[in-house]
């Protein structure tokens, strides 16, 4: 399958919310993430356009590598997610309680295998779903740490789909007013404000 994703800055995130509500959205509660993301020992997952992802959230741990990115509209790629725990409470500084070395033995396996640790994203994410031209939209609200306010709007497609789905996603983005995607991920994002 195929994450074909669009996201963009929001400056007034409540407007969104009145929006989302005239479209008849169902939410679905706010989750705490944390991501922590690795570059590989034999290639480097800048250049190569990859991300290999642990989130730790309050339903468990789990593993996402991510493909390349496939066209220049929305962000569509490849994605393999793994539960790695199920059902902890996320803890202090990234920590699962409950399971309180999840998150750190499995970062300590990827780089006693020599994965390097780049940076960690946190943020606060309110989920929704949204029956958009007779197709089921999810939407994440996000609030990251160090850069504000996002929605993002996604749909997963196989090969087929993904052309139907980006214009999907495009057109509920246009009727919420999101004009200027932003292709990067938070990642990319906060790397690059840190310079």
């Amino acid at each position: 399958m195929y994450e074909v994703e669009q996201k963009h800055p929001v400056a007034n995130l409540p407007a969104i919310e009145d929006q989302l509500a005239r479209l008849g959205v169902t939410w679905h509660g706010t989750a705490e993430q944390v991501d922590r993301y690795f570059n590989h020992p034999g290639r480097d997952f800048a250049v190569t356009d990859e991300a290999l992802r642990l989130r730790s959230t309050a339903d468990g741990v789990v593993i996402t590598w991510k493909g390349p990115r496939l066209d220049a509209t929305a962000k569509t790629r490849r994605e393999i997610e793994l539960p790695l725990a199920e059902g902890a409470a996320l803890g202090a500084a990234g920590a699962v309680a409950g399971m309180p070395a999840t998150l750190d033995r499995w970062t300590e396996l990827l780089e006693a295998r020599g994965f390097r640790r780049v940076r960690e994203v946190t943020k606060r994410r309110r989920l929704a779903t949204v029956e958009w031209q007779h197709e089921t939209i999810e939407v994440a609200l996000d609030h990251v740490a160090g850069l504000g306010d996002f929605v993002e709007l996604e749909m997963l497609a196989d090969t087929a789909g993904i052309t139907a789905a980006a214009a999907c996603i495009e057109s509920l983005a246009q009727e919420l007013g999101c004009t200027k995607p932003e292709r990067r991920s938070y990642l990319e994002m906060l790397l690059a404000r840190d310079g």
